[in-house]
């Protein structure tokens, strides 16, 4: 059932995942591996940083998130952050390791104002030498393009869980509404991010429902984040049961098996893995995490911690390549912070 080069797969039905779920634990292990060193080196991983460019007040009601206006979570409302702020915190996280700096904003879809700010910040970040990535929600195929014009790598919107289950979390925006934005995405000619969590309540079948979908495309994402459900006082999903750890590992072999290319993430959850479930992880095909202090408003282990573990394991982090050398990098992001700042005084002249 694995997967060679030159036949990776687009067809899989929803038996198939649901018999590789069903497989004792060390046979779908063993798959899992066989799988990723086909297309991966097993040792190493790919290290991304997310920032939340603007906290809170979101119109949405999915029923996880803490930055949903609808719940009480002692969250504090944040503006857009300025760019120089971002570029700065980028800088920080290419400097603690990280090769991929995602930026995340609390929206429905962004409006048309907003737009020129986020693409400064895609150029500015690009010009620190850091693929770039960010989340804003739903997006028409203008915005997709503009995103695309200013040099955006990937863009991140999740599907969270399966078509059927879907309704139970989210009732604000349709699964048609999230394929619609990722088909955008993809015509734009970005990568796409894509994934979902787990433990939210689901039962297996949502969880093979959830990879069917990813794995069904006819381009599988490039990056499939799994994450495990963070339960945040105020959200309807706080007291919700814990998640067999078994069944999270599972989540992510299947993942790997199903689409040998992607780098599946180790995403929201790790604070409360212990180190035995993340080595795991990575031995069942995960080879991207989060790292740093923060996941938007929730914790994330502590990036010495993060690199301590996988020192102990033997894994190192990919590298990334860039075109420019450092002094052309610095040029180009001179130039283009020269840009904002202008384009920050009308802005906010404006409000």
């Amino acid at each position: 059932m694995g997967a060679t080069a030159d036949t990776i797969r687009h067809d899989w039905t929803r038996e198939e995942i649901n018999a590789l779920f069903d497989l004792p634990f060390n046979d779908l292990m063993f798959q899992a591996q066989v799988v990723h060193r086909q297309f991966f080196n097993p040792n190493e991983v790919q290290i991304s940083t997310l920032c939340s460019i603007k906290t809170g007040a979101c119109p949405e009601d999915c029923k996880y998130c803490p930055q949903s206006a609808r719940y009480d979570t002692g969250l504090e409302k944040e503006q857009l952050m300025k760019v120089e702020k971002v570029v700065e915190e980028a800088r920080a996280a290419k400097n603690s390791g990280a090769t991929r700096f995602c930026m995340g904003a609390a929206w429905r879809s962004p409006k048309k104002k907003d737009m020129p700010y986020v693409t400064s910040m895609v150029r500015q970040v690009k010009a620190l030498g850091l693929e770039t990535c960010m989340t804003l929600g739903m997006l028409k195929e203008e915005q997709a393009q503009e995103l695309a014009e200013a040099g955006l790598d990937y863009y991140n919107h999740n599907l969270d869980t399966s078509p059927e289950f879907y309704g139970d979390i989210i009732t604000t925006r349709t699964y048609e509404d999230r394929l619609n934005t990722l088909s955008n995405v993809r015509a734009a000619g970005m990568k796409v991010c894509s994934g979902g969590i787990v433990g939210m309540g689901e039962q297996q079948k949502d969880r093979a429902g959830l990879l069917h979908q990813l794995a069904t495309m006819p381009q599988h994402p490039d990056s499939v984040p799994i994450n495990m459900l963070v339960r945040v006082e105020g959200t309807p999903l706080a007291d919700q049961a814990d998640l067999d750890p078994f069944d999270f590992i599972r989540t992510i072999a299947v993942a790997r098996i199903l689409m040998p290319r992607s780098h599946v993430r180790l995403s929201a959850g790790r604070e409360e893995m212990n180190e035995q479930m993340q080595a795991m992880a990575f031995m069942a095909g995960a080879n991207s995490i989060f790292y740093g202090e923060k996941l938007l408003t929730t914790p994330n282990p502590e990036a010495n911690k993060d690199m301590a573990l996988l020192n102990r394991l033997g894994i190192n982090t990919e590298k990334y390549e860039v075109e420019q050398d450092e002094a052309e990098q610095e040029e180009v992001l001179r130039q283009s912070m020269e840009a904002a700042r202008n384009d920050q005084f009308f802005y906010d002249a404006a409000k």
